[in-house]
């Protein structure tokens, strides 16, 4: 609540990176829907416009009006993985708001399988180049571009990063994808305090319905990731995360027991956690 005083809801200025779906886009919904001023960048320019025009309608039916409606809904076409684009930006945002109280970064890219089937004595130079390939674009996505909108946006008032379980519990069939999370939320954990001026908060969900695994590198089609609704709802995430930057949380864990007791487990009884998992994928 301090800083809904400091920062009031109706004129809250908020940037998020990978608006155009997902958590993105049901965060850009929570915040317009109170009133804030939202700024959604993605690199896919008509599902933006969609985002923006969804955005602008729950402004004029919210609660809180816009204090200022002509400067509420703004996108950018943008690839936060990209100096240049970010700076753009962060530009143009300084010019038309004056700056950014709060961030969000949730784009990020996925992969089904790793794809590590081979045994050592079978890798040739090929199959070694593309492991090297698809872990240089998975690391480009989820921790090159964290990191270079954190150093874009590092005077923002709110770093809310979103991250997964898979950062902090090693997942079978995900280990590349594990990683370059784990890397990126290290990073930031250590940023948070080299800058105590800066509020951060880490969103750690388990598994989220949607179409994220359809923009996998490997990804499955639309029509199948739409019909694997298990996990959490991305509406429901959205409001956590707002209301953990509300009340200045730090560490969010998605559902909050499975998530806590998992990790809790992992560093008390890792040996028995890790045979769990093994006999669930099947690698026993």
């Amino acid at each position: 609540m301090r800083r809904a005083r400091k920062v009031p809801r109706n004129e809250e200025r908020v940037l998020i990176l990978g608006a155009s779906s997902g958590i993105g886009q049901a965060l850009a919904h929570e915040y317009a829907a109170r009133g804030a001023r939202v700024c959604v960048v993605a690199r896919r320019e008509l599902e933006l416009l969609k985002v923006v025009q969804e955005c602008t309608e729950l402004q004029k039916d919210g609660i809180n009006k816009p204090s200022d409606p002509e400067q509420k809904i703004c996108s950018f076409t943008a690839d936060f993985t990209n100096i240049e684009d970010m700076v753009r930006v962060r530009t143009a945002l300084q010019d038309v708001w004056q700056g950014v109280d709060t961030l969000v970064v949730c784009a990020g890219i996925s992969l089904t399988r790793n794809g590590l089937t081979f045994t050592p004595p079978q890798t040739d130079a090929e199959a070694i180049q593309k492991t090297v390939d698809v872990a240089t674009k998975l690391s480009n996505v989820n921790y090159i571009g964290p990191l270079v909108s954190a150093v874009a946006f590092l005077g923002c008032t709110v770093h809310p990063p979103d991250f997964f379980v898979a950062a902090l519990i090693p997942p079978p069939t995900r280990s590349f994808y594990a990683a370059t999370k784990a890397a990126s939320l290290m990073f930031y954990q250590v940023l948070a305090i080299e800058h105590p001026s800066v509020a951060f908060t880490f969103a750690i969900p388990a598994t989220v319905r949607g179409e994220f695994r359809a923009s996998a590198i490997n990804g499955v089609s639309k029509e199948q990731a739409a019909k694997e609704q298990g996990g959490l709802r991305q509406d429901v995430v959205a409001k956590r995360c707002v209301q953990a930057v509300d009340v200045g949380e730090k560490r969010i864990f998605m559902p909050w027991l499975l998530g806590r007791e998992t990790h809790t487990l992992y560093w008390i009884i890792p040996s028995f956690l890790e045979w769990q998992i093994s006999r669930t994928y099947k690698f026993s």
